[in-house]
């Protein structure tokens, strides 16, 4: 349970606002307290985009955790809150709607916001919870101005009117890896080489006054042989390692268009009660 004490600490520590299965609801924005005990009561969450909205949650429930806020609520039941505003008061009628949401019970008393009060009693004597008081010490006096901001203070008698605009940018991500890769493969090569071999060739001569003296300087008859060594030819395969090429990875830069769809929110002003056909 979440008492009075715990006001500042709250406020101090600038912490979220989990939903009951841990999901981020938004930040811590004002703690409401009851003007009667001082008890704070209800907490607002800030969400969507840079914490420009607040929705309000009871804290009936609620724990906490480090320097978090557990409510037992889902993240779209906020979401889907009533939207109050977050001027330093809750009225009964505000009260009841919210409560109705929620699907709780509740009563009729009002709330001040404590977090611009927290100098003052949060048991609400003075002004009502400290608000008031704290309200005039950061405006200073209002009374000559006209223009109330519905998500804040007190404006001037003109309206701002902004927008988003879209700033689309680049960023450099990795998308791929190429790499070079070697490695052997055999194939069969056929080439064709002339070899030379010797074969035996007879030569019959008769017998002549010049060849006669060799023919007769051997024995009459007798048994001889003759032998002639006959050559051939064989392949021989040598193989040699030679570079034929270099080969390396480079890279291109292509530029492609990216068409960038996107929603931004702009600020319109409609006026009420005033008549557009006088000038």
């Amino acid at each position: 349970m979440l008492t009075k004490e715990h006001i500042d600490d709250l406020l101090q520590r600038n912490g979220n606002v989990l939903s009951a299965d841990g999901d981020k609801i938004g930040s811590v924005g004002q703690v409401y307290a009851d003007d009667a005990d001082g008890q704070p009561t209800w907490v607002t969450v800030k969400t969507g985009l840079f914490g420009t909205s607040e929705s309000f949650i009871p804290l009936q429930g609620a724990r906490l955790e480090g320097d978090d806020i557990v409510v037992p609520y889902t993240k779209d039941q906020v979401k889907d809150a009533p939207r109050v505003d977050t001027d330093g008061h809750l009225e009964p009628t505000e009260e009841d709607r919210l409560y109705d949401h929620y699907g709780i019970g509740g009563g009729t008393q009002t709330y001040a916001d404590t977090t611009a009060g927290r100098d003052t009693d949060y048991a609400g004597t003075g002004t009502a919870g400290g608000f008031a008081a704290a309200d005039d010490r950061a405006t200073g006096d209002a009374r000559g101005t006209v223009g109330h901001d519905t998500s804040g203070p007190t404006t001037d008698d003109a309206m701002t009117r902004s927008e988003e605009r879209l700033h689309v940018g680049t960023e450099r991500e990795a998308t791929g890896r190429a790499r070079l890769r070697k490695y052997v493969t055999t194939e069969n090569v056929t080439q064709t080489v002339p070899v030379q071999r010797e074969e035996v060739r007879i030569e019959r001569e008769p017998i002549t006054d010049a060849n006669r003296a060799d023919a007769m300087s051997g024995p009459d008859i007798s048994d001889e042989e003759h032998e002639v060594i006959l050559h051939e030819e064989r392949p021989v395969v040598e193989k040699e390692t030679v570079p034929v090429e270099r080969v390396r990875l480079d890279k291109d830069t292509v530029t492609d268009q990216v068409t960038v769809d996107e929603e931004v929110r702009k600020e319109r002003i409609e006026t009420d009660g005033i008549d557009e056909t006088r000038r």
